[in-house]
């Protein structure tokens, strides 16, 4: 008998795991699903793992006035969050008032009070919300219709809707003293207002996100980071790996096939298809921070890591990208390495020197160093564009951070962004006609790039011209600081946040 329990336990284990799986295959990073309300036609949600897709129908007369009817796809959740999503509902729909979103509710009861970032099929637009149970919904509408990008965000009892129009910045109406209480279901919902037929939505680029506590110490106190990709064809991210540390910074390796990042002073390099990550050997260089670069061959990695004698805290190393031995490069510090000339000759970085932090070059074997800017304030982010005529960078010279380019000899220095981001870290794609950087808003120093923020990656011509939104992410330090793009150009490595 003694040995008949030990089995049924394991049998039972098994169970739970392949009944869990079978959960997270159908419904994705919710809970459960369900029609709330007495709709006539029952709803359905599909969950596509390869594609991140989520598809919601449902039925429902309306939510509105104390009786709500909808389909929901929901998950409980405690304190603050960020929920986002690109979504759109399939085909023209039967009643123009059809609606869409995302629904934060204190219970499944028709009249629970709630608060929903609401997209109708006529394009209206609106922050709804009822603070107590079995009371009129009330609203707060847009000037934008028919935007795509929705995100809601819960900071105590204020709520923040933000929508956008895919690749502009987002619009945002926010609520306050909205009490749903602290445990809440939050999810996507879809309403046909029509109790006679079913409507169907889909939703990209789903996030749920815990954000960093209000109090938290910024290179102390660190999050949950996802390593994600980010498709240019189909505008669709895909997460890759997940840890509840910081990862950062990472760096497409030429064969396509792995991206070495950094994460608690190591470096790691992830096989694409196996996801599994392994250290890489750097020697006695183990303080490695996110300004790490790949040459232009595939050879070669370089680092930036505190000295192992405490004397600096960021020096340049080069070593083979399969590990090894670390060679010094920079005879001082703080040194940011940020690039490699395309010729593997040289490599550029930001130095400090005599509290001045510019842009230098030096011999990839070492030498002496050539500083290329000499303006007051910052300039960091150096990157070559691939045919080696320039050098990215970005510099707050203008009163702001902006993206600006110069000839490899530190000449004819040209501003190539002028608005009200701060922006920062201009990757070139490898066939030279994109660049991507990041965008952080305007309660943002324009010589900081802190953690955990709303920001933007935004994408423009290499020569310069508007500038698109083409990811809207919590994120910010360690997010894109290196170069990062496939060597096809038609993807990207990035990093996002969340506890």
């Amino acid at each position: 008998m003694t040995g008949i329990i030990p089995k049924a336990i394991n049998i039972f284990i098994c169970m739970f795991f392949l009944m869990t799986n079978t959960m997270a295959q159908r419904l994705g990073i919710f809970e459960n699903e369900n029609d709330v309300g007495a709709v006539l036609h029952p709803g359905s949600l599909a969950y596509d793992q390869q594609s991140e897709k989520y598809t919601l129908s449902g039925s429902g007369a309306n939510i509105w006035l104390a009786n709500d009817e909808f389909h929901y796809a929901w998950k409980k959740m405690k304190g603050n969050f960020i929920v986002q999503c690109r979504a759109n509902f399939s085909g023209k729909g039967t009643d123009p008032h059809r609606k869409l979103g995302w629904m934060v509710r204190s219970s499944l009861h028709t009249d629970a009070p709630c608060v929903n970032a609401t997209i109708h099929g006529d394009g209206l637009t609106s922050l709804q919300f009822r603070k107590e149970a079995n009371t009129n919904m009330q609203e707060l509408k847009f000037d934008i219709k028919a935007p795509d990008m929705i995100q809601l965000e819960r900071r105590g009892k204020i709520f923040i809707m933000s929508v956008a129009h895919y690749g502009e910045p987002y619009v945002i109406e926010k609520i306050s003293d909205v009490d749903v209480g602290d445990e809440v279901y939050v999810g996507l919902f879809i309403c046909s207002h029509n109790k006679d037929v079913i409507e169907t939505a889909t939703f990209n680029n789903v996030r749920i996100i815990v954000p960093a506590k209000e109090n938290f110490v910024a290179y102390k106190d660190y999050i949950g980071s996802t390593i994600e990709i980010f498709d240019l064809s189909s505008g669709n991210r895909k997460k890759v790996y997940t840890a509840p540390a910081s990862l950062q910074a990472p760096n497409w390796t030429p064969d396509g096939k792995s991206l070495l990042y950094n994460s608690n002073g190591l470096i790691y390099k992830l096989d694409l298809s196996k996801k599994i990550p392994q250290q890489l050997n750097t020697g006695n260089v183990r303080n490695n921070n996110n300004d790490h670069v790949i040459s232009f061959n595939g050879k070669m990695l370089g680092l930036s890591s505190a000295s192992p004698d405490g004397k600096y805290n960021s020096v340049v190393y080069t070593v083979p990208v399969t590990g090894g031995s670390p060679k010094q490069i920079t005879p001082g510090g703080p040194s940011y390495l940020h690039g490699w000339s395309p010729d593997g000759k040289y490599l550029i970085y930001t130095g400090q020197r005599n509290n001045e932090f510019d842009i230098y070059k030096i011999p990839a074997t070492g030498g002496d160093e050539i500083r290329l800017t000499t303006s007051s304030g910052l300039d960091d982010g150096s990157e070559f564009s691939p045919d080696g005529k320039y050098i990215y960078f970005n510099s707050v010279q203008s009163g702001t951070m902006q993206i600006w380019r110069m000839k490899p000899d530190g000449s004819d220095k040209t501003q190539l962004t002028s608005d009200e981001y701060n922006n920062w870290f201009p990757h070139v794609s490898p066939d030279g006609k994109w660049i991507v950087f990041l965008s952080f808003m305007k309660d943002v120093k324009p010589d900081d790039h802190p953690f955990y923020k709303h920001v933007y990656l935004r994408m423009m011509p290499i020569s310069g011209g508007q500038a698109k939104v083409i990811v809207y992410l919590y994120g910010g330090q360690g997010s894109i600081n290196t170069p990062s793009w496939s060597p096809d150009s038609k993807r990207f490595a990035f990093v996002s946040n969340s506890e």
